[in-house]
């Protein structure tokens, strides 16, 4: 096996490239909307790689206008500004952990299912009067730690998607199996070197096991959002093993089977908008 130990961890994060400057104010700042938007799109403009992935993330069949987007401003105007500060930070994350020659890992199913768990994420914190945007951005950042290892990693990650194949278990544990270590506790790791707010860093390293104590009510959300989008087999990837949603989760977000069925049908249809081409 090919054990990694957090600490190795812990080091190669250090050489990751950061977010940019604009990316971490919009993570840190989810939830305000009296932003400046001229200054927001003269920041994300000055950045050449990220105008140019957030005007092709903008100009996708999911958010497609009328009208083709040529600006950051103009995106603005178009789709709104929490819109546009979401298709931001997915733009710049996909800049970090460029694709590489990982064999059997896809990246764009890797982003299907984090926009998944994002929109069930956003519909479970409406019903919950919880910060919809903040849940929005944890479900889009909570499998952060896969991409470490993924472009950290390539050839250890590897054995660890044939050995998921292989026995026909979940992604969480054929890496604590193969790598000694897993993509929460990883994410977490990074979570902590970018400085995310604690909130953020515990949906991430706690949505495997979120009655672990402390961790907060967000990664009880996330938890039960990534075993939603499991369900609702949103990617090409076999799912061997359904995610266990922990009875306690369950209970503490109080949701019947009628409306675990309503998110399930409501995520599945924002979800079927995005083509499968345009993450």
């Amino acid at each position: 096996m090919h054990s990694i130990s957090i600490n190795q961890v812990n080091e190669n994060v250090k050489d990751l490239p950061t977010l940019p400057a604009i990316v971490m104010e919009l993570l840190n700042d989810i939830d305000n909307d009296d932003i400046d938007t001229h200054l927001l799109a003269q920041k994300v403009s000055n950045d050449l790689a990220l105008t140019a992935t957030t005007l092709r993330y903008a100009n996708s069949a999911y958010y497609s206008t009328m009208i083709k987007v040529t600006t950051i401003q103009q995106a603005i105007s178009l789709m709104g500004l929490a819109t546009v500060k979401k298709i931001i930070m997915m733009a710049a994350l996909s800049g970090c952990f460029p694709e590489n020659n990982c064999k059997g890992f896809d990246h764009k199913a890797f982003w299907r299912h984090s926009n998944a768990v994002a929109i069930a994420a956003r519909l479970l914190a409406n019903r919950l009067n919880f910060n919809a945007d903040v849940a929005f951005t944890a479900g889009l950042l909570h499998d952060l730690g896969t991409l470490v290892l993924v472009t950290q990693y390539p050839q250890q990650y590897e054995t660890t998607i044939a050995y998921r194949n292989e026995h026909q278990v979940s992604q969480f544990d054929a890496e604590r199996k193969v790598l000694g270590i897993d993509h929460a506790a990883v994410g977490g790791a990074l979570a902590t070197q970018w400085n995310f707010s604690d909130i953020m860093k515990n949906a991430i390293a706690g949505h495997h096991q979120p009655e672990a104590p402390g961790l907060g009510f967000l990664a009880t959300i996330i938890h039960v959002a990534d075993a939603i989008a499991h369900a609702l087999r949103v990617t090409t990837i076999p799912d061997m093993q359904a995610i266990e949603v922990s009875a306690l989760s369950w209970e503490s977000l109080t949701l019947d089977q009628a409306s675990i069925q309503a998110l399930m049908e409501e995520t599945a249809t924002e979800l079927a908008q995005i083509g499968r081409e345009d993450l």
